[in-house]
């Protein structure tokens, strides 16, 4: 059996038990950033209008801190505070530190002495019995920390701290009620351990339930594995560090990545439930309500990196619960919320077929009826750049480089398969666009008050073939040659995410490298949820290191995300040029930006202080404009600084 509408399954499983769910209902104080993307709906949208798009331009530097400098060890990619109360909490990789939102000024550090602390930090407020707690993960536990004073919550678990046998999860649990949810971070690789979405109690630490991402027999969905490809199957894992929930209905989502391993699924024939796929269970049980799978039998690398954003909609007169799934095949779901059933049409596609021995092709993969596809899918020689787009090194080098590859590609448009190259064959690459873009893990903002749907997307192209493994190769995750027999391979090698790009040298003997498809390269774009049509879409980032007149390019952004302000902004980072800036929410123009000396690959956030004002914060992480940011010795700088903006007083 292969299911292709999967929507309908969930809608027969679902009749008749779901109220009407309100969004508005998440009683989130309007002053506080207490979840990672600020509440359950992952809108990452604050009430907050103090800054508005009148008075944008004339915000200023508040405070901020840099990490390193205050002994953190650096902040990775990705990280992003909470605020309650005005506090702010965020870790620094090896401790935890609470902060005056308001001045900076420290209150307390909590010190990481076995692991190190990654994204976030995760805000529990308690049940009324049991007061607040902060959770985090440095690896193979979760403890628990009071907010006030920094001090392990040893009434939690054993002494302050759970831990449990099996896959690690190096990221902070999701809270929803009074459970939370870890993921599984399993090696892509053919055989190992599971990647199952696992939760325990928030009050005392103890085991609630587990969802077995691949079924296991006799279970629902197993039977899109064929061959028994779904023992001893690692993959299918919530990789991702914050999910998203219905408070109303109690459904919880999170989506998965690919089975392992990634390129070839010889090994692994059928559907491969719940590869790719986003979940629907109940929080407090666990138990499956729907699915929808993004990518039959995953043979890209592409996962589904981030939550899906729940946003109510009005379709034809009528409130729809919605959410929006995106992902790094450039697409956008816009579903029912409560069913899984596709709000504005999504047909079965038929897609190519390639040549390599025992794989198993899906001959259809899901498309949008709307909203079109966020970036180009498709690709012929005219979209190779010109000097006259970048510079001439640069357009030789992309010339140059597909005239290796016999001076053409293979594309049939989405999800174009990786054809057999063996030695002594000619060429015969594909490319795929879009490459390791589309939307990653920033996924999407929405604005509540529209049902406008915000998202950054990535342009691109992937290249390369499936050729069979060296026996005696690494392939990273410790994966020799003789785990598998075919990878995908290029003329670089075989390996993750071989770009269409091409490298030149700037002013300062630099080495610069950019895509070899004509630009733009970078993307945000505004999704009206309630039509399905896209609302505006406008180039995002720039090049500086080419030529006065060359740098309006778009930029890879694909380190971060957005949010959305009720004063009718979209502040975003993420991209490489290193800035960060404002749109206006209606219309897509930038009414504010700033040059930063790092790259914000995280999510902005807003709050308000204790002082009253409206702040706005980012994490910037590392790497520059131009590249790494390096010391007097050489090695990478390590001054990432919690950087926030407010109006004058």
């Amino acid at each position: 059996m292969r299911l292709r509408i999967a929507t309908t399954i969930g809608a027969a499983l679902l009749a008749g038990t779901f109220i009407s769910s309100a969004l508005a209902q998440d009683t989130t104080p309007d002053a506080d950033w207490p979840l990672y993307a600020r509440d359950h709906s992952g809108q990452r949208y604050s009430p907050l209008a103090d800054i508005n798009r009148d008075n944008v331009n004339q915000i200023e530097r508040a405070w901020s801190m840099p990490i390193s400098a205050n002994g953190g060890g650096g902040a990775m990619a990705g990280t992003v505070p909470v605020v309650i109360d005005g506090i702010m909490y965020l870790p620094i990789t090896g401790a935890i530190v609470a902060l005056d939102g308001a001045t900076g000024r420290h209150i307390w550090r909590h010190e990481i002495t076995d692991g190190l602390a990654r994204r976030a930090v995760t805000y529990w407020p308690g049940d009324g019995a049991i007061g607040p707690r902060l959770f985090y993960n440095p690896g193979n536990s979760i403890v628990a920390l009071n907010p006030q004073t920094g001090e392990v919550d040893t009434s939690f678990g054993n002494n302050g701290e759970i831990t449990w046998e099996g896959t690690r999860y190096n990221y902070p649990p999701s809270v929803f009620h009074n459970v939370l949810v870890i993921g599984a971070q399993t090696p892509e690789i053919p055989e190992g351990d599971d990647g199952d979405t696992r939760a325990f109690d928030a009050r005392t630490g103890e085991f609630r339930w587990a969802f077995n991402t691949i079924p296991h027999e006799g279970e629902f969905g197993n039977d899109t594995w064929l061959d028994d490809g779904w023992r001893n199957r690692p993959g299918a894992n919530m990789w991702i560090w914050y999910t998203t929930a219905d408070v109303e209905t109690g459904l919880f989502y999170f989506t998965l990545g690919s089975p392992g391993p990634n390129y070839y699924g010889g090994d692994r024939p059928g559907d491969n439930l719940f590869g790719n796929s986003l979940v629907a269970v109940d929080i407090e049980t666990g138990e499956y309500r729907w699915h929808f799978q993004a990518i039959h039998h995953e043979l890209w690398d592409w996962d589904l990196p981030a939550p899906p954003v729940l946003v109510d909609l009005t379709v034809e007169g009528e409130r729809v619960p919605g959410l929006a799934l995106t992902g790094k095949n450039g697409l956008m779901y816009i579903l029912n919320r409560e069913t899984g059933e596709p709000i504005h049409g999504v047909n079965e596609h038929f897609v190519a077929a390639a040549n390599v021995p025992g794989e198993w092709y899906s001959p259809t993969q899901p498309i949008p009826v709307r909203p079109e596809p966020l970036q180009r899918m498709w690709w012929d020689p005219s979209d190779v750049v010109t000097a006259e787009d970048t510079n001439a090194e640069h357009a030789a080098a992309c010339r140059a480089l597909l005239d290796s590859y016999g001076g053409t590609f293979f594309n049939s448009g989405p999800f174009t398969p990786f054809f057999l190259h063996e030695e002594g064959d000619p060429p015969r690459a594909s490319i795929n666009m879009p490459h390791n873009g589309g939307s990653v893990w920033g996924g999407s903002a929405a604005d509540p008050t529209t049902g406008y749907i915000f998202v950054n997307i990535t342009e691109g192209g992937s290249i390369g073939w499936i050729e069979p493994r060296d026996p005696e190769g690494n392939y990273g995750n410790g994966t020799q040659g003789s785990w598998q027999p075919y990878d995908r391979g290029s003329l670089i090698g075989p390996g993750a995410y071989s770009g269409f790009n091409a490298s030149f040298k700037d002013d300062e003997g630099r080495n610069v490298s950019l895509p070899c498809i004509r630009p733009p390269w970078g993307h945000m774009v505004a999704v009206n949820g309630n039509t399905g049509e896209i609302a505006w879409k406008v180039q995002l980032g720039t090049t500086p290191q080419l030529a006065e007149g060359k740098r309006e390019t778009g930029a890879n952004n694909s380190a971060g995300g957005a949010m959305a302000t009720a004063g009718g902004l979209v502040f975003i980072g993420a991209t490489s040029d290193a800035r960060l800036r404002a749109f206006d929410s209606a219309t897509g123009e930038i009414v504010w930006e700033e040059q930063l000396d790092y790259t914000v690959n995280s999510i902005p956030m807003s709050y308000r202080g204790a002082d009253g004002r409206q702040y706005i914060a980012v994490v910037a992480t590392g790497g520059t404009a131009y590249g790494t940011l390096r010391g007097p010795d050489g090695q990478p700088a390590n001054n990432e600084s919690v950087i926030t903006w407010a109006l004058p007083e």
